[in-house]
């Protein structure tokens, strides 16, 4: 992936974990917009925080939501002007095996590390695509090879 001082770049998940610290690297870098996304508002802010100074935009925002998600996609741009890389990275887990977990979990899971992918990608797609140095990137788990037992919900 290249990243140069004019790239715009959007992470999900950043209020903590992996999304941080991808944060934390691309502000590092110097470029020229970062906006950073969380259903953890405090997680957020305390991310925000970290990166001192920087033109950094903060979204609370459930990318399971397709509605929040166009809107956050609003707001980026509004504030940015445009966005040359999308980061979904927001993701959760559930331990359990097929009989121990519920439905309602498993559409929970997959509403956010399915559908959230799909909305960001998707939704910021318009603007991606117009920019030459556009990059995706999907942060998924090696569970997605190794499939471990009581991670039914998680592997799939």
């Amino acid at each position: 992936m290249t990243i140069r001082r004019d790239s715009v770049a959007v992470v999900t998940g950043a209020g903590s974990g992996i999304g941080r610290a991808l944060a934390k690297r691309l502000a590092a870098e110097g470029i020229a917009g970062l906006a950073i996304a969380d259903v953890n508002r405090e997680g957020l802010e305390e991310t925000a925080a970290m990166l001192g100074d920087k033109k950094v935009s903060q979204h609370f925002v459930d990318v399971s939501d397709r509605e929040a998600m166009q809107a956050f996609v609003d707001e980026v741009i509004g504030e940015h002007g445009r966005v040359t890389h999308v980061i979904n990275n927001a993701g959760v887990a559930l331990g359990g095996t097929l009989r121990e977990v519920t439905l309602d979990e498993i559409e929970w899971l997959m509403s956010i590390n399915f559908w959230g992918v799909v909305h960001g990608t998707k939704l910021f797609m318009p603007y991606l695509e117009k920019e030459p140095s556009a990059h995706i990137v999907n942060i998924s788990s090696l569970f997605g090879f190794v499939a471990p037992p009581g991670q039914t919900a998680y592997c799939a």
